[in-house]
């Protein structure tokens, strides 16, 4: 009789063990700042996007020039301009200043939304890798160190290698 309830408690003990096992979360984490500098497409992406804003530079670099010219020419006849004509140069002037503002914010949104439309198909792959990864390796969570919610951890939870392996695999299989 003692050698069976020994028996039986050795399997309970065995049956609870691996109920816990299975219990522990499994955590991970990432650098997607890393994986969007390192990802197949991402290099070509930054100089896209870098080609794109200098046309953008180049404009409103000419704004601003032609801006300072207007202030300088003014600056220059200020003194010999009638009332009328001072306040006509001061409006214009002005209006000049707000469109080159108005332009700067613009042309912010657009690169902003630019930027999103590149690297948007980049996020795709990379989250696509993400889940494969965690449900391969049956991870609870994994979280990314770029959004600082992490203050340390272990290196050896670090799976960003393994999804930049992940989207670089995939990106060669697409090239074939």
């Amino acid at each position: 009789m003692h050698l069976r309830s020994f028996v039986l408690a050795g399997l309970v003990l065995l049956v609870s063990a691996a109920a816990v096992e299975a219990q522990t979360p499994r955590i991970g984490y990432i650098d997607s700042q890393a994986i969007l500098q390192e990802a197949p497409g991402a290099q070509e992406a930054q100089a896209e996007f870098e080609r794109d804003m200098q046309g953008y530079q180049d404009e409103i670099q000419r704004m601003g020039e032609e801006l300072e010219r207007l202030i300088t020419a003014y600056q220059q006849q200020e003194r010999t301009l009638s009332p009328e004509a001072r306040q006509r140069r001061e409006d214009e002037i002005r209006q000049k200043e707000f469109e080159y503002q108005q332009r700067i914010e613009q042309m912010e949104l657009e690169a902003a939304q630019r930027r999103q439309q590149l690297v948007e198909p980049i996020l795709d792959r990379m989250s696509g890798a993400i889940e494969e990864i965690r449900a391969e390796g049956q991870y609870t969570m994994i979280f990314d160190v770029a959004s600082r919610a992490i203050i340390a951890a272990d290196p050896e939870l670090d799976l960003t290698t393994q999804v930049l392996q992940r989207l670089r695999e995939r990106a060669g299989s697409e090239d074939r």
